[in-house]
């Protein structure tokens, strides 16, 4: 079956972080398929509302689901929320992250790194993802559906990312798709992308030099839009009937 022409109707989504960046192109490739789509954006992000009603003007179906994966009661509030709406869960994609620094802090730099900075990446990164996980699976396995999540070439390769906890946070995330495909398995698929340097408002901010010598080692010569990774997350979620416990590096070819 063709991804582009993928038929989703009848079925729903949950996309964490789905305000903007990665999350909202996927918001919007799994709703223009058909899907009934969750979008989970922060309780105070103005820009979760603005793209709900952008979305609802263009025809598509998309209900909110706000809430904070980080928190630990969060999870459970943003999946009863969208199960509640859509009446049912298909897909779960695990998109909410943070780097924490506007900026790269260097690995060498470890005085910078303190218990905070770790404790924020992976409430947000990884014990966040779990919690959204556990909290959806019992619907997940009525439907027989697939879960998503979002790592990075930073828990692949050594001295990328953002920070050491970013990577590091993100490493575990390919260790926790690994484990939690047999977990669930055999009624919910657990896979995850990996992307490269991805145009996002995060990255739209750093001095072109750095986005440059990023993109010369990339076999593909750019940078990534938001929705070559909807492309991959759709493939996951549509496609790949017989694919669980795989992360797809989509970095362009730069790993």
């Amino acid at each position: 079956m063709s991804l582009l022409s993928a038929d989703l109707k009848g079925r729903t989504a949950l996309v964490t972080g789905g305000a903007s960046g990665i999350g909202l192109a996927t918001v919007e490739r799994l709703a223009e398929c058909g899907a009934r789509v969750a979008l989970n954006h922060l309780p105070d992000d103005p820009a979760g509302p603005r793209e709900i009603a952008r979305l609802r003007a263009l025809g598509r179906d998309i209900v909110t689901a706000p809430g904070n994966v980080a928190d630990p009661k969060g999870a459970t509030a943003i999946v009863g929320a969208a199960v509640a709406e859509l009446g049912q869960l298909d897909y779960l994609v695990n998109n909410a992250g943070t780097p924490v620094s506007r900026e790269p802090v260097p690995f060498t730099d470890l005085d910078r790194i303190d218990e905070e900075f770790w404790e924020k990446i992976f409430q947000t990164n990884l014990w966040g993802m779990f919690r959204c996980i556990r909290a959806a699976a019992p619907h997940l396995k009525k439907t027989r559906g697939a879960v998503v999540n979002l790592a990075s070439v930073a828990g692949f390769s050594i001295g990328a990312g953002s920070s050491v906890p970013y990577a590091a946070s993100k490493a575990g995330v390919i260790n926790l798709t690994r484990n939690l495909s047999i977990a669930l398995a055999p009624e919910v698929r657990v896979n995850a992308v990996a992307p490269g340097l991805v145009d996002t408002p995060w990255t739209q901010v750093w001095p072109q030099g750095r986005k440059d010598g990023s993109v010369a080692r990339t076999a593909l010569g750019r940078m990534a839009t938001p929705r070559d990774i909807a492309e991959v997350i759709l493939f996951f979620c549509a496609g790949a009937d017989f694919v669980t416990g795989q992360t797809l590096l989509c970095d362009g070819g730069r790993v």
